[in-house]
């Protein structure tokens, strides 16, 4: 969880005025320390969206009815307002806002959501981290600026950062993952054989931890700017195909034992 900092410019009579505040001079936001709060919402269907700004999330499946949600928010603002939390459901997609609109600012938050199991999740994340465990449904998740991490999950993955790395682990059995950051690492730790893998990133290393299989891998690594290690059995044409393609890193496909 980033804290966000604000350093916005004055305009003042005969000038700029630009006021810059340390964190240390405040203090840190302690979302750890923050009071729980918790709100259910409603909701029938198979699909649900997560539309989130400034915040952390983890989401898992749970056996119950409705989706629910605690959040822990905390910061401090110099000249301005917030932070203000709003959450809503509403036709099938949960808004998480935290807002802090001032000259300097820090702020944090996290929120831990439990959804319906057989939902199929779609995350649309502007800045913070997500967790997701335990997804048998497919699972998508878009992050402008933060990780992306994927435990024990045997449903199809579409996992995409703009600024972070990707991982996949914990006894993950998806048949199909695809997994992209423009600015970070990509890792990949598979428990079952897949259909198909596709792992890409513009700027950093590639590893790809394969269980062994009676079926050859089909792979296809690349890297502009990077060795290629490839420590896996392969075949033209098998079922089980590998692409792994980095424009600036090391890529490495290897066992998994």
């Amino acid at each position: 969880m980033a804290a966000r900092r604000r350093i916005r410019m004055l305009l003042a009579s005969g000038g700029a005025v630009v006021v810059a505040l340390g964190v240390g001079g405040c203090g840190s936001a302690d979302v750890d320390g923050a009071p729980v709060e918790r709100k259910s919402f409603a909701f029938s269907g198979d699909s649900l969206t997560v539309d989130s700004d400034n915040s952390a999330l983890e989401i898992v499946p749970a056996d119950i009815a409705d989706v629910r949600v605690s959040r822990q928010v905390d910061g401090w603002v110099f000249m301005g307002n917030g932070p203000d939390a709003t959450w809503r459901l509403e036709g099938g997609r949960l808004t998480l806002r935290v807002e802090c609109d001032a000259v300097a600012s820090n702020c944090d938050s996290v929120h831990r959501i439990q959804v319906p199991r057989g939902v199929a999740v779609t995350v649309e994340d502007d800045n913070g981290k997500v967790t997701a465990d335990g997804f048998k449904t497919p699972l998508k998740v878009r992050s402008d600026n933060g990780a992306i991490l994927v435990r024990g999950s045997s449903g199809a993955l579409d996992l995409t950062s703009d600024n972070g790395e990707v991982v996949v682990e914990g006894g993950t059995t998806s048949g199909q993952v695809v997994a992209r950051s423009d600015n970070g690492s990509v890792r990949l730790s598979l428990s079952a054989a897949p259909g198909r893998v596709e792992a890409v990133s513009n700027n950093g290393e590639i590893d790809i931890a394969l269980p062994a299989s009676s079926v050859p891998y089909d792979v296809d690594g690349r890297s502009d700017n990077g060795s290629v290690r490839i420590d896996v059995p392969t075949r033209k044409g098998s079922p089980h195909v590998v692409t792994a393609r980095s424009d600036n890193g090391e890529v490495v496909v290897r066992s998994a034992n």
